[in-house]
């Protein structure tokens, strides 16, 4: 079925192929003719038709980097991003587990930098609160987070492992052990309902296409499995991140999970937030340099099997300690086999937040993909940050260099990381755009077009019209109330991906006006 859409504005990530307002044609799942409005008329007949003067039609966005059933969890889960105060964390913990029922309580979003008094409750406490139930409170950076007992005993590893504190916030391998506890918990119903909840939710922010970052420590294979089976009309791109020693390996690696490649969070370190992230000179608020948890030879190692297996291979790295293990890791792979193997596989580094201004040159010669995120500048970055208080304020005005990376060459795709940042493409686009730091951000035409081409470009994609509102592109497309790029919020109306509507708050195709015969 042809349909019309007329009165638009066309935001293409090339740039504008009409002046004024427009018209867009698709027939079934792909675009079939774009130009001016005053032209619609004579391909109206046969064609529903819908005006839709004062709106704005962009590509579905790509989130390069999220984490589908832990935000969908959390959908219906406990946020504590308002709570000012441990008191306030124990009283809305309270009230929420006396209201839902369930294995596990979930909770997500505390931060004690925002506190007068930064002293997290104790464990303790929080078996007070819930009644002794199983409770997992993620820190706002998904690196830390507060248990109560009952879920320490189904996660007895933790007890002997590096993050471990008998009181406090587990971070490092013991967050690890608990999560996994948590994740374990969680059953098929529940993890089908979470996982739909976070792709209608992505449909809703206009995104068609979400680049799940899995792994061991991070959800399971069953997980993965299950989200790459959802049928919800959101395209999702899988990535294990898990480390291999031979081409074989990760062959094999990729045909055990379903994932696409050896990617997302494999983790070289840890956060900045919860101080696990791995910096050349000690925290300015902590007398350590953070850690690391993959070794430089299992870095070189994973990226020279990858390449050699035509695999992409990718690594969590948010110090510059750990960036720089990466990078050195990447000029010995391009050593130990053809650099051009190296550059086919185009591999990833998430989040890369503090890389060495004078070593970028070797991110772009080598073809490797800046997933970033630039809400975390706007939620921590600028003198008075998270950033500058764990960093001091000179270290912290190198964060997220945009700028530099896209001067270099190398190549930037956006997403949000959610849970730890919503899913709202458009903010990620004004953040990078409005960079705390002067000079650091990008313009907005660049940041539109790193959160919906470059997703495409990470997840190796052969199609050079995916992304694009052209003839002969897919039907992926959403409708937005107003100009968001002017700085509006800019409320999606309608997102349809591959042809198919997702989200649609303008009541549906059949009321749609039938032109002509």
């Amino acid at each position: 079925m042809r349909s019309l859409l007329v009165g638009v504005r066309v935001l293409d990530p090339a740039g504008p192929s009409v002046d004024g307002p427009a018209a867009v044609e698709t027939d079934g799942d792909t675009v079939t003719w774009v130009g001016p409005a005053a032209e619609a008329a004579a391909r109206a007949v046969g064609a529903h038709v819908l005006e839709v003067p004062g709106t704005t039609l962009t590509p579905t966005f790509v989130d390069a980097h999220v984490h589908a059933t832990s935000s969908g969890l959390l959908l219906t889960g406990l946020d504590l991003g308002t709570c000012r105060s441990a008191t306030q964390l124990l009283d809305a913990l309270a009230a929420h587990a006396a209201g839902h029922d369930g294995d596990v309580v979930w909770g997500h979003g505390w931060a004690e930098d925002d506190w007068a008094d930064p002293t997290p409750p104790s464990r303790a406490a929080i078996d007070r609160a819930t009644g002794g139930r199983p409770t997992y409170l993620t820190r706002v950076d998904v690196h830390s987070a507060l248990v109560s007992s009952a879920l320490v005993d189904r996660a007895r590893d933790a007890v002997d492992a590096e993050g471990w504190s008998s009181s406090g916030p587990l971070s490092a391998d013991a967050h690890h052990h608990v999560r996994r506890a948590a994740l374990a918990a969680v059953g098929r119903d529940q993890r089908d309902r979470a996982q739909r909840s976070f792709l209608a939710a992505a449909a809703r922010a206009g995104i068609g296409t979400v680049h799940e970052c899995a792994g061991p420590v991070v959800s399971g294979r069953e997980d993965l499995a299950a989200l790459l089976t959802v049928d919800a009309g959101v395209d999702v791109v899988g990535y294990w991140g898990e480390a291999v020693e031979t081409a074989r390996d990760a062959r094999a690696l990729l045909a055990a999970t379903g994932a696409q490649g050896l990617a997302g969070d494999l983790f070289v370190d840890g956060s900045l937030g919860s101080r696990t992230a791995a910096l050349r000179d000690p925290y300015r608020d902590a007398d350590h340099r953070g850690r690391t948890f993959v070794s430089a030879d299992a870095v070189v190692a994973h990226l020279v099997a990858c390449s050699t297996a035509g695999v992409q291979a990718g690594f969590h790295a948010i110090g510059d300690a750990a960036i720089d293990r990466v990078l050195d890791g990447l000029a010995a792979a391009a050593e130990a086999v053809p650099a051009q193997m190296v550059r086919d596989a185009r591999h990833r580094i998430e989040h890369l937040e503090m890389p060495d201004p004078a070593r970028l040159a070797l991110l772009a010669d080598l073809g490797v993909v800046a997933s970033v995120q630039p809400a975390f500048d706007a939620a921590w970055g600028g003198p008075g940050g998270l950033y500058a208080g764990r960093l001091g304020v000179d270290r912290a005005a190198g964060m997220n260099p945009f700028a530099a990376l896209r001067a270099a060459g190398v190549a930037l795709a956006f997403g949000s990381d959610s849970p730890v940042t919503a899913l709202d493409p458009w903010g990620a686009v004004r953040a990078a755009a409005a960079h705390r730091t002067p000079g650091s951000g990008v313009g907005a035409d660049v940041a539109f077009a790193a959160h919906v081409t470059g997703g495409h470009h990470a997840a190796r994609s052969t199609d050079p019209l995916a992304g694009r509102i052209v003839a002969g592109a897919r039907a992926g497309w959403a409708l937005w109330d107003g100009d968001p790029s002017d700085g509006a919020a800019g409320r999606c109306l309608r997102t349809v991906h591959r042809g198919r509507v997702l989200f649609d708050a303008l009541g549906g195709d059949d009321r749609l006006p039938l032109a002509g015969g």
